[in-house]
């Protein structure tokens, strides 16, 4: 289903949900660094991956209109100006840092400094930024010539360590004894993408078959649910696999030797779907409107939700809204169910909460930037291809592609998609830099929430 044979309803509801879920990059954003909070309960703390989201998130909302292009380049120069001054091992950040400051904060043990695959995620949002604010204006020219250089200083071929894949983490006080080798299939395609593209500090494409690729033992092509996986573990795992290198590496006509790309994207979706209906234990509630299983808060703690042992019936909102390029009618029957029927326990101050769980009767009561950022940019993505497109111009990334053997359409045909256009302002909570007052469960578009599920 295009975007473009969607009902005015089902359009006011994805601009809604995006909207709302954008205030927590703008409304919510550290006041000091312009970065992303971890959590809505973090504090000082903020996300260097998670704000790469942001960044893109930013560039869906200048191009809606939401913030004026003066004030998102404002906001922009203030996050590249935190960066350059916040700590950096080998031109890695590390995953959390200090929004005052710029210091480090410890992720896990010995994990106290760079994280390559969070840089990689962050760096995505930098170069899709500096190919969206391409006017010759002095304020786009100066952001585009700082982000270029955080760009070239990440040394990426240095977290080799001398092996054939690229390491995870280096920490000051205890270097690469982590030795977390980054290896698919999972989130990190964009990792190797990027070290690839570095004009700079490129890996050699031996690294991304031998390291990423693993020699091919990557593929899967076994059949679950009457589908073909291509990749990956049985049952596909959890879904952010399929958002977080995908929110600007485009994965339209996206080919190597070990996959198709959008084959690989729309078989793990549907396959998470159909367990959730058809597989799951009926405790759980699950249905055709209720799925979506990925890494969310839970009601013990934190879990990467997947299809098999690591289901424990927590549905995590980000997983289907955040697939709806890969399969819109069964994302799109979750986004009204989580906003028709769940609404007034699901809906938080800046989009749906982070997860909930029918079986135990338990809602999240907070927001993570690494589920929010993907809602925003991939239903952006499904209506209008902007972020794909845009992070696609980027010149070292489509030459990175070519040396590691990708094939892929340039220009694609989502090139001609069709602007964002102006939704009523009876559809639009107001974020335009100002903090938005709305009731916990509270309906954006005034629907009556029943809270029940059927």
């Amino acid at each position: 289903m295009p975007a473009s044979a969607l009902s005015a309803t089902d359009t006011d509801l994805l601009e809604t949900i995006q909207r709302r879920t954008f205030g927590y990059f703008w409304d919510f954003a550290h006041p000091a660094s312009g970065l992303a909070r971890a959590r809505s309960n973090s504090g000082n703390l903020v996300t260097s991956g998670g704000s790469g989201m942001g960044i893109l998130a930013i560039l869906v909302a200048t191009e809606r209109k939401w913030v004026d292009r003066e004030a998102a380049l404002g906001r922009m120069h203030q996050i590249v100006a935190f960066l350059d001054r916040a700590d950096r091992f080998h031109g890695a950040w590390p995953h959390w840092m200090d929004g005052r400051t710029g210091k480090v904060k410890r992720f896990s043990p010995k994990d106290d400094g760079a994280d390559l695959v969070e840089t990689s995620y962050l760096m995505q949002g930098l170069l899709a930024a500096r190919e969206y604010f391409s006017g010759d204006a002095e304020r786009e020219t100066t952001l585009r010539r700082a982000i270029t250089a955080l760009w070239r200083g990440v040394e990426w071929n240095w977290f080799t360590h001398g092996g054939d894949a690229l390491l995870w983490h280096w920490s000051p006080k205890y270097g690469f004894e982590k030795n977390l080798r980054i290896g698919g299939w999972n989130e990190c395609l964009i990792t190797y993408v990027l070290a690839a593209s570095s004009p700079t500090h490129p890996i050699e494409p031996r690294v991304y078959h031998a390291g990423w690729a693993r020699h091919g033992k990557m593929v899967n092509a076994k059949r679950y649910l009457g589908l073909q996986l291509p990749l990956g573990r049985p049952e596909g795992g959890p879904l952010f696999f399929a958002h977080y290198s995908f929110l600007g590496l485009d994965p339209r006509n996206l080919k190597d030797r070990y996959a198709d790309y959008w084959q690989q994207n729309v078989t793990h979706t549907l396959v998470n779907y159909r367990y959730c209906v058809e597989k799951a234990d009926p405790a759980y509630r699950y249905n055709e409107r209720c799925w979506g299983l990925t890494a969310s808060i839970d009601p013990d703690g934190y879990l990467a939700h997947a299809p098999g042992r690591r289901d424990n019936g927590t549905i995590s909102p980000t997983a289907a809204l955040a697939s709806m390029p890969y399969a819109p009618q069964q994302c799109l029957a979750a986004a009204r169910y989580f906003d028709g029927e769940l609404g007034d326990r699901l809906w938080g101050p800046y989009g749906f909460l982070d997860a909930f769980n029918l079986k135990e009767g338990w809602f999240a009561n907070k927001h993570l930037a690494i589920d929010q950022g993907p809602i925003v940019v991939m239903i952006e993505n499904y209506r209008t291809g902007l972020i794909w497109e845009t992070f696609m111009k980027c010149d070292e990334v489509r030459a990175g592609l070519k040396t590691l053997g990708f094939t892929f359409a340039w220009p694609s045909a989502g090139q001609q998609a069709c602007r964002p256009t102006a939704v009523p302002m009876a559809c639009r909570p107001a974020v335009d830099g100002r903090p938005v007052t709305v009731r916990r469960g509270a309906s954006p578009l005034g629907r009556t929430t029943k809270g029940v599920c059927r």
